[in-house]
């Protein structure tokens, strides 16, 4: 396999949720294989660490304000970046929340903020992104799951109901938009540390705890998901749609330590 089946020079990506933690980190990814890239957050001040970094590394970097709760806020959003660029290749639908709860204190309101954010959102992003890739002639959308896609957990039951959702609509919008040239795929992390779950890692037995119960022995590194977006991103998956990527150190597998022996 050559290296130029991941080389992304002259390709035009949009992140959501582009401010911190993993979204800028797909940014600066995307941006170190080629990208120029749209970077969008609720407030646009808040994208300027992530377009200083882009700029850095010698890319173009745009930044918009973009509430993906808000469907006429997405359509600016992909038209102001369309206008820019004129194209758009990729679509990393990052942009998520979390409300963790015990499931009898999750409230209306709980379910359906995470839920618009995640799920819904993702959902009509990637709808007014394939209306322009349509006409383009093709893309690649990239939507960021969770390794709740695919197992459960307590406290998580709004987060992990919008991310299970997510890989279900992953596999139906790649059968409605493979016949275009649009593969549809969802990258999905296992445990990394994430503003939004901070306060777990700042306890060692909590860190200890979930370590010996990942298989390769830790919590995902930012940096583990490099590979994983670029193939996704890039003609090496030319042939791959409709497909959730666990990027979990084997996490969802299940592992239980062997009891020591007799």
């Amino acid at each position: 396999m050559h290296a130029s089946l991941f080389d992304l020079t002259g390709k035009t990506a949009l992140v959501t949720g582009a401010s911190r933690g993993l979204g800028r980190g797909f940014a600066l990814t995307l941006a170190r294989a080629g990208c120029d890239v749209v970077v969008t957050a609720r407030a646009v001040a808040d994208l300027a660490e992530t377009v200083a970094a882009v700029e850095a590394l010698g890319r173009r970097a745009l930044p918009l304000a973009l509430e993906v709760r808000a469907e006429a806020s997405i359509g600016e959003a992909v038209a102001a970046a369309v206008g820019h660029f004129g194209r758009i290749d990729i679509l990393v639908n990052n942009a998520g929340c979390n409300r963790r709860k015990p499931a009898l204190e999750v409230t209306w309101e709980d379910w359906n903020t995470v839920l618009d954010t995640n799920l819904r959102g993702s959902f009509f992003m990637a709808q007014a992104m394939a209306r322009h890739m349509i006409g383009a002639g093709g893309g690649r959308i990239i939507n960021i799951g969770s390794v709740t896609c695919v197992a459960g957990y307590a406290g998580l039951a709004a987060y992990g109901a919008s991310r299970g959702g997510v890989k279900q609509l992953t596999m139906s919008l790649a059968s409605d938009w493979g016949p275009h040239g649009i593969t549809v795929n969802c990258l999905a992390p296992g445990w990394f540390k994430t503003a939004q779950n901070a306060v777990l890692y700042d306890n060692e037995a909590w860190v200890e705890y979930l370590s010996e119960r990942i298989p390769l022995g830790r919590p995902g590194r930012p940096g583990d998901l490099d590979g994983a977006l670029l193939f996704l991103a890039s003609e090496a998956s030319a042939y791959v749609t409709g497909q959730t990527l666990l990027v979990d150190g084997g996490i969802s597998v299940g592992q239980v330590r062997a009891l020591p022996t007799p």
